[in-house]
């Protein structure tokens, strides 16, 4: 297979040169512990030095090869043939943003902060190609409990603020804060809003990788929209980077479970303000779907999307 990236539409990466470190002091080991009076202070920029693009080009390649190679069925040569030529366009291209502006026109500052931001290059790099070249997307289900429903959730007690519902299948909505309370005020008087549930002891979860690890993510709302739209709602301020990975896995969950056909059309957003989700729900409420309508709001529990 030919793998491709288009760096026109490609989210840009911002490596902030005041976030990373310049400088390190290293002491000597006597008898298993730092003799700190013979402390010597190494400045990183030798080491951009050292390190020439293409040198930077061959080792982050290789290291998203790394990632990318045991779900690969092809030729392992040509693999790597295309990540080192893909590599190389986007460390050239105006795709990676450095700030201050000052190191990015400085070519040792530049591939000093590429040399010690390697990781977050090449995770933004494999996530682009890793979604990108996706051909099919295949729903896994978790074997104990495949299908979850609000019907199935047990009664349970808490000591944090909550107020009754009216839309949504359970009768209590507990507020973490203020936000959500007017989240959930929202939708629960939104004609819009068909049913809605705080994803809260219900189990629904996406699994998603961030820094190689495998991790769970549980979104905050789980809402069916008037139009049958199933809509996954999150209400989140300031974005990290693993709340935008997030993002991009949740994006591809639901695409997954549409294409599935069994759960009707899904979609997601994210609310970074109180007064924003009555634009999401108007904006969502204006796209096409059909699910068959139930007593309850069911979901798929534990399921998680693999690369065809």
């Amino acid at each position: 297979p030919r793998l491709t990236l288009a760096l026109e539409t490609l989210e840009p990466l911002v490596l902030d040169a005041s976030q990373t470190a310049q400088l390190a002091e290293l002491a000597p080991v006597v008898e298993g512990k730092p003799d700190v009076t013979r402390i010597e202070t190494i400045e990183l920029r030798r080491l951009a030095r050292e390190y020439r693009l293409q040198r930077i080009v061959f080792e982050t390649a290789a290291k998203v090869f790394d990632e990318m190679r045991e779900d690969w069925t092809g030729c392992r040569e040509v693999l790597l043939v295309q990540l080192v030529l893909l590599t190389e366009r986007f460390l050239r291209s105006d795709k990676i943003v450095i700030e201050p502006r000052v190191f990015g026109t400085d070519d040792l500052k530049r591939r000093l902060l590429l040399t010690l931001n390697m990781t977050k290059v090449v995770r933004h790099l494999w996530q682009a190609i890793r979604f990108e070249n996706t051909q099919r997307f295949v729903p896994v289900f978790d074997r104990d409990h495949p299908i979850r429903s609000t019907g199935d959730m047990a009664t349970w007690h808490t000591g944090k603020p909550c107020g009754h519902t009216e839309r949504s299948h359970i009768n209590q909505c507990v507020y973490d804060s203020a936000w959500e309370a007017t989240a959930a005020h929202t939708l629960d008087h939104s004609d819009l809003v068909d049913a809605w549930v705080k994803n809260d002891h219900l189990g629904f979860e996406v699994f998603y990788v961030h820094a190689g690890v495998v991790r769970k993510y549980w979104p905050d709302y789980l809402i069916r929209l008037a139009n049958g739209t199933m809509l996954v709602l999150e209400v989140k301020g300031r974005e990290r980077e693993e709340d935008r990975t997030k993002r991009q896995y949740m994006e591809e969950w639901c695409e997954a479970v549409s294409e599935h056909g069994g759960f009707g059309h899904w979609t997601c957003a994210v609310s970074r303000q109180p007064g924003a989700i009555q634009d999401i729900l108007a904006e969502k409420a204006r796209s096409s779907g059909r699910i068959q309508r139930g007593k309850h709001l069911g979901g798929s529990r534990q399921a998680h999307v693999g690369q065809g």
